[in-house]
């Protein structure tokens, strides 16, 4: 699947989206409803200060005392003790609300970033099980957006904003009742425009899906860009492609900025007709308000605490398109990582897969065929077996198959039709995990990871004694270089190792696969990007790696090739040869013979 297709289909349905992100909130749900439990006052109390108006105005202005009766007395209290006692009242209500204030941003937050992480790895947890075509589909860029920034964008946007939404909610039902308390006639206005204000709403959603989704691919773009700079920036400085990358990277900031000026030139009319309407309410109520006023029906108190109420409930409406065009982005991202997690790999364990020992008799390709892209094949109808204990090198010309060949055997790929067995069973009927722990890899390009040497040859076998580890280095010859560093096995690898050179990558590698000690290796062209030294090294260390086991070679050694039991030759994805050296020489006008005068011989005269 390429992420770059995504459509956020789901992203406006709400409850669908509550009900998948929910199995995350639940582990951290006393949290997360005690903040919003909190969030509840800190929204009612935005009414303290409006209801507290009407009292200033109508007695400490007009200072008159206040007479009320309850429980059949009367009590009063004097114009000027409220004048002292309301300020203080405003100020212990604001700092109380302060600390709710804080309590719930930090609720909120310690529960956004458990739910963010648990996420995370969550979609982490599928992405290490996704098949080799996925990587081969999606750039690592589109994959870094998709996987971290999307979860970032939901999952913690979400939380803050149930939070926002139940905060703004019993504020404005705290609010509305003092409207109500101070004019019921003057509440239907408010709320009437009120919910006028909303209608604009519905128009934006799907132009912030369609810009959310163009955002996520540009900045899957640029994020590759990023990538690509760092990691080629040797081939970039030796070709002199500097300003091609900067220009690449201008191209992808400027479509941004573009798709992005595109929604605000059809969304930014939205705040500015709110607050129209808003202020359309607000000279309605101060025009009746006046009226009432004279008319006996209202204090100029309750007016001023009305007013107040008004303009406080209208705040967050004035604002409300940016508002809303961020919770939509919101719901769209969201769409988008569970999509991610409805993405199930094509290759995957069959029903009672059963677990590989050992390789016991042999490996046999039965008219395998094979496909990247649709109707195009790349294997056509290969059949050949290999004993236990054979060594089969594979040639042929570039681009013919040869590497397709050796990863089918692991199932990075499935066979399109046919079958591969392993001692006459299918190797789909085997778990994945127990068919790749019987396979040792060399790959012409071998990939180490951050950390240190020993780190990395020991995992191959996570379990291996101390005893195995220094074997294993020395069958890769990696004493002397090991020796060499300050740290030695605990000396630090840059990213990819490249603070070695390709021959030691290669021995670590050749390391690793010695101490997995599976009874299967393949090694993809292991030799071919070194300088003749290196090389020389590498084949000793390949030499100890390859006894008494099965083996699939890749190569263009020719004493390799000539070493082998046999050797098959695979052109435009046929096998068009088989047999052992002497035998394949013997063909007149045979495919490895001219294969064998173009490149092989030269090597045996060198040597």
């Amino acid at each position: 699947m390429k992420l770059e297709n995504t459509t956020s289909a789901n992203s406006f349905r709400y409850g669908w989206l509550i009900g998948r992100v929910f199995p995350f909130i639940r582990p951290f749900l006393g949290r997360a409803l005690l903040g919003l439990l909190v969030a509840i006052p800190v929204g009612m109390l935005d009414g303290v200060v409006a209801f507290a108006l009407k009292p200033y105005m109508d007695y400490v202005v007009g200072q008159k005392d206040l007479v009320f009766t309850l429980c059949h007395h009367t009590f009063s209290i004097s114009w000027s003790a409220m004048a002292m006692a309301i300020p203080f009242a405003v100020v212990f209500f604001a700092l109380f609300q302060g600390v709710l204030r804080y309590l719930n941003e930090y609720l909120t937050d310690w529960t956004s970033q458990k739910i963010t992480n648990t996420i995370k790895i969550a979609l982490f947890n599928k992405l290490v099980y996704m098949d080799t075509s996925f990587y081969d589909e999606n750039t690592s860029g589109v994959i870094l957006t998709r996987y971290l920034s999307d979860t970032d964008t939901a999952s913690t946007g979400i939380v803050n904003n149930i939070k926002s939404l139940v905060t703004s909610f019993f504020g404005a039902i705290s609010l509305i009742a003092v409207m109500l308390y101070s004019s019921w006639r003057l509440a239907v206005i408010g709320v009437v425009v009120l919910c006028i204000a909303f209608v604009p709403v519905a128009i934006i959603r799907k132009r912030i899906k369609a810009t959310s989704n163009k955002n996520m691919v540009i900045g899957g773009n640029i994020m590759t860009n990023f990538n690509e700079t760092y990691s080629g920036n040797r081939v970039m400085r030796a070709y002199c492609l500097e300003e091609r990358q900067k220009f690449k990277f201008q191209d992808q900031i400027w479509k941004s900025f573009a798709n992005n000026m595109s929604l605000v030139k059809r969304s930014g009319w939205m705040s500015p007709l709110m607050y129209l309407i808003a202020s359309i309410g607000i000279a309605l109520v101060l025009w009746y308000g006046t009226h009432l006023i004279t008319s006996g029906y209202m204090t100029a108190g309750s007016l001023a605490s009305f007013v107040t109420s008004l303009l406080l409930l209208y705040k967050p409406i004035k604002t409300l398109g940016n508002t809303l065009t961020g919770l939509q982005t919101i719901f769209v991202a969201m769409g988008r990582v569970f999509e991610l997690f409805d993405i199930e790999p094509e290759i995957c364990n069959s029903k009672n897969a059963v677990e590989l020992q050992d390789l016991t008799d042999s490996i046999e390709f039965k008219n395998v065929n094979f496909e990247y892209v649709k109707d195009t094949p790349v294997l056509k109808n290969i059949s050949l077996s290999v004993k236990k204990g054979e060594t089969l090198a594979i040639v042929g010309n570039s681009g013919g198959g040869k590497s397709t060949v050796v990863n089918l055997i692991p199932r990075f790929y499935d066979v399109n039709s046919g079958s591969i067995t392993l001692d006459g069973r299918d190797i789909r009927e085997y778990t994945m995990k127990s068919l790749r722990e019987n396979i040792s890899m060399v790959f012409q390009d071998n990939f180490l990871f951050s950390g240190t040497i020993r780190e990395n040859i020991m995992m191959g076998n996570a379990n291996a004694t101390e005893a195995e580890l220094n074997q294993a280095i020395e069958s890769a010859h990696l004493e002397e270089m090991i020796a060499d560093l300050p740290d030695g096995l605990d000396t630090e690898l840059g990213e990819r190792g490249t603070t070695l050179s390709g021959g030691q990558r290669q021995r670590v590698a050749i390391a690793r696969a010695m101490i997995k000690n599976s009874p299967i290796v393949i090694l993809d062209e292991a030799t071919s990007a070194l300088d003749n030294k290196s090389e020389a090294i590498v084949q000793k260390a390949l030499d100890n790696l390859i006894q008494n086991k099965t083996v699939f070679v890749i190569a263009h050694r020719l004493s390799t090739i000539k070493n082998a039991d046999r050797i098959a030759v695979i052109n435009e994805g046929e096998l068009v040869e088989l047999g052992t050296h002497d035998e394949l020489m013997n063909i007149e006008g045979g495919q490895y013979r001219a294969l064998y005068d173009m490149q092989f011989k030269k090597q045996e005269v060198e040597i």
